[in-house]
């Protein structure tokens, strides 16, 4: 069984701010939050996947910088890749979410992150502070 590939942005903003997304769907996870991103189509790299999905989902261009980690764990044959990701141009809007929200050092954790997402919060925190 081939696994499928989901991608996430992690967008990164001047004062060390990321994005996060709060979920619309489905009932199992709507309310809680995460990375933008999506599945990879047939023949799409993953970050064209990612830059597609935050132009979907977000209206805006981003740039692909660094990926976070390897693959990290879904539920049953998913598995989440997930580069960290600058706006080269627009402001982000909530097209798929219920809501966006720019998280500061010291509010990293201000939301409830989905399961699969809080390890990825925790790294990326410890990254940037690195920086």
């Amino acid at each position: 069984m081939s696994m499928v590939v989901v991608v996430a942005a992690v967008i990164v903003a001047e004062g060390r701010r990321v994005l996060a997304a709060q979920r619309a769907a489905p009932a199992a996870l709507a309310g809680g939050w995460e990375f933008p991103g999506g599945k990879v189509d047939p023949g799409e790299s993953e970050p064209e996947a990612l830059v597609r999905e935050c132009r979907e989902e977000l209206g805006v261009e981003v740039a692909v910088g660094a990926q976070v980690g390897g693959d990290w764990p879904l539920s049953q044959g998913y598995v989440l890749r997930v580069w960290l990701c600058s706006l080269a141009s627009g402001v982000p809007e909530a097209r798929e979410h219920l809501a966006l929200r720019w998280l500061g050092p010291g509010e990293y954790y201000d939301v409830e992150w989905l399961g699969a997402d809080l390890p990825i919060m925790k790294t990326v925190e410890n990254l940037l502070e690195g920086d």
